[in-house]
């Protein structure tokens, strides 16, 4: 059984704060985001239930409209960066990971929206340690092995692709950090280009989970706070862009610690976030 909460998915006792409130966090999340290259949608999360006072289902919803408005303002300029023609000879990478990530976009959200709350809060605390996991691979880990044959790469593509998009529904994120070291260590890719790869991947992935989000009756928190969610995005996506500026201003050495820090002080939270009595 879900939490009680309001109708329009806030935990009884928690208000939603101002508008420049909810744009500086929302700054703050682009900003953290853009500075190590990604969206930023998993630090977003634990400000929505811990700050703003969403219950779980209702943050991870409105973290998904928000991480897929991201998606699409970073899209021209990443396509900017990395010509499609570039990515052209690259689309089996897309292909081959986007058939099992839309089935586990689809299932992640089925199963998020069945979840008690209590359990979703430990669902994501534990996804929060992963994505805390890949964020320090991905920007410290030396890639150098070769890609694996074709049958076991194909095979290992649709496996890798179900479980990111799994992730990528349950927290309402574009799994970057996941895609991007998986295109390079299972196929051997650049770092720049997975990156663009990756974005072409968590699109239709993340409008596949939000259709199915779209399913529940929860979805409503949607139009109940509209305005909210303009305004964090607009706030995430020119912290975004500030963040991308100061991209390598301060070494990974002193900053991925301190963001993985960040996330597993958040995993705590989440995992003690006491869900209200039934």
């Amino acid at each position: 059984m879900r939490s009680v909460s309001t109708s329009d998915g806030v935990v009884p006792g928690r208000r939603v704060r101002s508008a420049p409130l909810v744009f500086v966090a929302g700054a703050a999340v682009g900003l953290l985001g853009g500075m190590i290259g990604l969206g930023g949608a998993e630090f977003r999360l634990p400000l929505l239930v811990g700050l703003f006072g969403f219950a779980a289902l209702a943050a991870v919803i409105l973290n998904k409209a928000m991480s897929l408005v991201v998606v699409l303002a970073a899209l021209p300029a990443r396509l900017a960066a990395v010509p499609l023609a570039d990515l052209a000879a690259h689309w089996p990478v897309a292909v081959n990971l986007l058939a099992g990530s839309l089935l586990g976009a689809w299932a992640g959200a089925s199963w998020a929206v069945r979840m008690r709350s209590a359990t979703l809060y430990k669902v994501l605390a534990a996804l929060m340690v992963l994505m805390a996991a890949a964020l320090v691979l991905t920007h410290t880990a030396t890639i150098g092995s070769p890609a694996p044959p074709g049958p076991v790469q194909a095979v290992a593509g649709v496996v890798a692709g179900f479980g990111i998009g799994v992730v990528a529904a349950i927290m309402g994120v574009a799994g970057g950090e996941l895609l991007i070291p998986t295109i390079v260590l299972l196929y051997a890719v650049d770092i720049k280009i997975a990156g663009s790869l990756s974005l072409l991947v968590s699109l239709p992935t993340m409008l596949v989970a939000f259709a199915r989000y779209s399913r529940d009756g929860s979805f409503a928190v949607l139009g109940a706070h509209l305005r909210f969610v303009a305004v964090m995005t607009a706030g995430s996506v020119a912290g975004a862009l500030l963040g991308g500026l100061l991209l390598g201003v301060i070494p990974d050495l002193v900053l991925i610690p301190a963001l993985a820090l960040v996330l597993l002080i958040s995993a705590v939270k989440l995992a003690r976030h006491a869900a209200p009595s039934p």
